[in-house]
């Protein structure tokens, strides 16, 4: 998929020497870049900007990132990487259970976080580079369509983050085939979670959470290496 350099990033900290740094250095990357350095600005400066993606800080002076990340996301999923200085289990979790695509402990190296970026944006792409449309994946009651970037089951539109889109394109297309957590990490995230792989964990249990209530072929736990979803044995 491409790189979708020029997107449009919103930048929320209400550090001025961050803001700008990170400013500077995804401008030097090709995206056009808007800030914003308290809560109330940034969800005015997200509707005036339309952002593809939100480098959001958890701590702010009047909202706390977690709610600038609801308000920002409704009624559009809005890839978010949330900054903290905080490097809480509890906090990663909590980030990610709403919705956030990924979760980015201060200090950090300006590569790494483009780097993140760059795989938020790949994960939440539409078209691949040849502009052809993609033919659909599916399994038992389960249909992706790689362009629309949708997800039915049975018929029904199931809601999905760009990352839990990812995780399951991933299942689907390899359909039969266990697939370990590294592998997962290497496809789903790109870089190295440095061992955190119960990140996989966390997006299986929300894809088992939306898609188990409408009858689609299960994830199942491969015990002490992965996943795997299970083709189908035909009826009769």
């Amino acid at each position: 998929m491409p790189d979708r350099s020029g997107a449009r990033i919103l930048v929320v900290d209400d550090e001025p020497g961050i803001t700008q740094l990170l400013a500077t250095a995804l401008g030097y990357e090709g995206f056009e870049v808007r800030t914003a350095a308290s809560g109330a600005d940034a969800v005015a400066e997200a509707r005036r900007f339309d952002p593809e993606l939100v480098v959001l800080d958890v701590m702010l002076p009047d909202l706390e990132g977690f709610e600038v990340f609801r308000r920002i996301s409704r009624p559009r999923d809005v890839p978010t990487i949330f900054l903290t200085a905080r490097d809480s289990a509890q906090d990663k979790v909590r980030g990610l259970t709403m919705g956030a695509d990924d979760y980015l402990t201060k200090p950090f190296s300006l590569e790494e976080l483009v780097a993140r970026v760059r795989s938020v944006l790949r994960r939440a792409g539409a078209r691949d580079a040849s502009g052809e449309r993609r033919p659909a994946l599916g399994v038992g009651a389960l249909e992706i369509d790689d362009d629309a970037r949708t997800v039915t089951c049975d018929g029904v539109r199931v809601e999905l983050t760009p990352t839990e889109f990812t995780l399951l394109r991933y299942l689907v297309q390899n359909a039969g085939r266990v697939l370990s957590k590294r592998q997962i990490l290497d496809h789903v995230w790109a870089y190295d979670f440095n061992g955190q792989a119960n990140i996989v964990e966390i997006y299986v249990s929300y894809l088992r959470r939306k898609l188990t209530p409408l009858g689609a072929p299960p994830i199942e736990t491969v015990r002490g290496f992965g996943y795997v979803i299970r083709v189908p044995e035909p009826a009769g």
